[in-house]
């Protein structure tokens, strides 16, 4: 029997991998052909420590060492865009943000595609980073193997059931026996939970679209900032010597293998337009990945509270890559006993046990 039998092989589990072997054995099971393959591996990249949440946010801040000391950051920006009409909503993403004021001038300095007739408000944070997700996970990766930790792929769970000294777990070419079981299943959590007869807490996967655009003719775009619409209605950002550009979109699905709905596609590249110079005309390639969250749109770390040897790590939204350090951490202190370096009252606002009414 293992210490730790680990569902997912997107960074949550990874990260969460790597810091569980410090404790104990770890298996990591992921049942698609390679790790990342889903939300981890089509995420947008970026560190922003004040995107998310508040208890997202503590993870965020209390991440940027581990990501500086890993060498996976490397200087981007983001910036903030709106129309007159859309005064009380960018002032509100503005606060959210906590992103300084600009001239319509000093945004077009810093992405010379926008329209200075379309766009009258601008703000910016020099402090988001572009993050190196594949390093970031090969790092997590490395620490788990180098402390005896093992990721099986094609390894889809069939069944679990619980047993006297912790879990049973099948797979359609072996069997595993653990004494925890942690879940970090992404777009599948509460699929998983169902399984292990836990109640689910009722996670919604929300689709977003995503293309890669030719860079526009003539500009060098390696040193544009991200840029937002307001309201999160389309972002762009710099990537491998083209733009990617997303709707922005945040559809309810079921749990699957994602890709990009071409309509959605087709309305959110349209409001890009409208707020650049530059007609997009080619795709260079389109996908989409689940953002998955829970009903308050805040992750859920740590042991279920009617069953504590099923962990939750689960509902990373859009947050999971740039606050894996200190999310992993933390799971590993509320499994351990450590004390956290966390605050409490973000701690209690990522616990499971703030979901009282499941059934």
């Amino acid at each position: 029997m293992i210490d730790f039998l680990i569902i997912g092989g997107g960074i949550a589990g990874v990260s969460a991998a790597a810091r569980l072997s410090e404790l104990g054995s770890v298996i990591l099971l992921e049942g698609e052909d390679a790790l990342a393959y889903h939300a981890s591996g089509r995420s947008a990249a970026l560190f922003e420590q004040n995107y998310g949440k508040p208890a997202t946010v503590a993870l965020n801040k209390a991440s940027f060492d581990f990501h500086v000391a890993a060498k996976v950051l490397s200087p981007r920006g983001l910036m903030l865009v709106g129309r007159d009409d859309q005064a009380d909503s960018f002032a509100a993403d503005q606060r959210d943000m906590q992103l300084e004021q600009i001239s319509v001038d000093e945004a077009k300095a810093k992405f010379p595609i926008l329209r200075s007739d379309v766009i009258s408000n601008a703000a910016f944070d020099p402090g988001a980073w572009d993050i190196d997700t594949d390093r970031l996970l090969q790092i997590f990766a490395r620490s788990a193997r180098a402390n005896g930790g093992t990721f099986v792929t094609k390894a889809q769970v069939t069944a679990i059931r619980r047993t006297q000294n912790g879990w049973a777990l099948t797979t359609k070419d072996q069997c595993y026996e653990a004494r925890v079981l942690v879940n970090a299943a992404g777009a599948w959590v509460d699929v998983i939970a169902e399984m292990a007869g836990i109640s689910p807490i009722g996670f919604q996967p929300l689709r977003r679209s995503m293309a890669r655009i030719p860079a526009p003719a003539g500009h060098d775009t390696s040193g544009w900032p991200m840029v937002f619409g307001t309201g999160e209605s389309w972002y762009t950002k710099p990537d491998a010597g083209a733009l990617i550009v997303s709707p922005g979109e945040e559809d309810p699905v079921v749990p699957h293998d994602a890709y990009a709905d071409d309509m959605v596609l087709a309305e959110g590249l349209a409001r890009y337009e409208e707020h650049v110079t530059e007609p997009v005309t080619r795709l260079l390639s389109s996908w989409a990945g689940l953002r998955t969250f829970a009903p308050d749109r805040t992750l859920v770390l740590g042991p279920d509270p009617r069953d504590p040897s099923f962990v939750w790590c689960a509902g990373q939204g859009g947050y999971g890559v740039q606050s894996s350090p200190a999310a992993s951490q933390l799971l590993a202190d509320l499994i351990s006993g450590a004390a956290s370096d966390i605050p409490a009252d973000a701690i209690a606002g990522l616990s499971p046990n703030r979901f009282t009414n499941r059934t």
